[in-house]
């Protein structure tokens, strides 16, 4: 392009590469050829044996030209999305460590020392905290910063124990063997999420670092849209989190059904009577089946490689088999069905004629809820037990 003019590409040399610096890029001309000056700045001024590569997602207005006039590496990454171009430029470099970064110039390339001297020290991912390095003026909107950003960061530590106080920053180095043993999967803007929330759950050593934030350089808007990708990082964190998702919501719903249900089963409770118990078994129902579903979505996940291996988890199937499941199945059926009799010949014994109501349907409903119970716990044995053959 003209204006600008070729520089000698000062990063490749015979020696082992050290340090890659890569820029995820999708039509930056504006601010793209800025970012890699402050990055070659600061290589040059450390000696650092390095490469900078640019991942493009396809830009249409010069920003390749831009790249390699500067002595970038531009990689071509035919398939869009944030975390498509991140996976490519990581699986391209050659660099024992990885710095990747934006390219709107929100983040300052020509400062990355704190980053370089935690990878020296062997700490697998060290991440940008802008809230303690600071945020210049206009330079993350109000919702993000008061809100977003704090909020989802805090279900973030919650659901993965992550030491990480800002999960959203988009400037973070790591070793290229740690991060790509992780196997990421995201292609989109949950690229950045997954290598935090991994990082955590595989136990990685994981620092911080200040960094600042300045406002973007672009004229254009930015890629980002605030309720839509504060809704894909949500839903992000609970689909990596079967615990959260599934099994403490079912534990609290058959907690709360099974108490209720047993403080009604006696005898009315004033206003709460057998309509109250119906919906507390009810509870306890559904409850079972979300607990079922977090153990198939552990297990399958541990076994795709989604989530790692849980020795607790996995010591369960040690006690628990296809027979004790069966055996707790009959078990529940057979209660279920005794209680059924039960009724029947309390039926029997009034001439098959008109019943009180509260007094059959305190038989009936924990009978039917024994039935239910009985015939998931049978079939769920049997699922589990194809999963365990699958993991082996």
């Amino acid at each position: 392009m003209q204006g600008i003019e070729p520089e000698m590409d000062v990063t490749r040399t015979a020696k082992v590469v050290e340090l890659s610096i890569v820029i995820p890029c999708l039509n930056e001309a504006e601010t793209l050829g800025t970012c890699i000056r402050k990055a070659k700045q600061f290589l040059q001024q450390e000696g650092i044996n390095s490469e900078i590569i640019v991942a493009d997602n396809g830009s249409t207005d010069g920003s390749q030209a831009i790249a390699q006039q500067l002595g970038a590496r531009v990689v071509h990454v035919p398939e869009r999305g944030y975390g498509s171009a991140l996976s490519h430029g990581i699986a391209v470099a050659s660099g024992l460590y990885i710095i990747m970064g934006d390219a709107d110039d929100s983040y300052d390339f020509s400062d990355l020392s704190l980053f370089v001297e935690k990878l020296r020290k062997g700490y697998d991912l060290v991440m940008g905290n802008r809230f303690k390095g600071g945020i210049q003026q206009g330079a993350m909107p109000f919702l993000h910063k008061y809100l977003g950003n704090p909020g989802l960061t805090f279900l973030g530590k919650l659901f993965f124990h992550s030491p990480c106080n800002d999960f959203y920053c988009g400037l973070r180095g790591f070793s290229r063997e740690a991060i790509q043993g992780l196997q990421l999967r995201s292609t989109g803007m949950e690229f950045a999420l997954e290598m935090v929330a991994k990082a955590s759950l595989h136990r990685l050593r994981v620092a911080e670092v200040p960094t600042t934030l300045s406002p973007d350089g672009r004229s254009r808007p930015p890629h980002l849209r605030t309720w839509r990708d504060g809704w894909r990082s949500l839903r992000f964190f609970l689909l990596y989190s079967p615990r959260w998702l599934f099994l403490y919501p079912g534990l609290l719903l058959m907690l709360v059904g099974l108490s209720v249900g047993l403080w009604l089963l006696p005898s009315s409770r004033g206003v709460f009577d057998i309509h109250t118990l119906l919906y507390a078994a009810a509870a306890v129902i559904v409850g079972f089946q979300t607990v079922n579903f977090a153990v198939f979505t552990k297990l399958f996940a541990i076994n795709q490689g989604l989530l790692p291996e849980d020795r607790r988890f996995l010591r369960l199937f040690e006690y628990i088999d296809l027979e004790k499941g069966l055996l707790l199945g009959a078990l529940l059926l057979l209660t279920g069905f005794v209680g059924s009799l039960n009724a029947f010949l309390v039926w029997e014994h009034g001439g098959f004629g008109a019943l009180e109501a509260a007094t059959m349907m305190r038989l009936t409903i924990p009978s039917v809820t024994a039935l239910v119970l009985g015939s998931q716990v049978f079939l769920s044995s049997f699922f589990l037990s194809i999963l365990g053959l699958v993991r082996r």
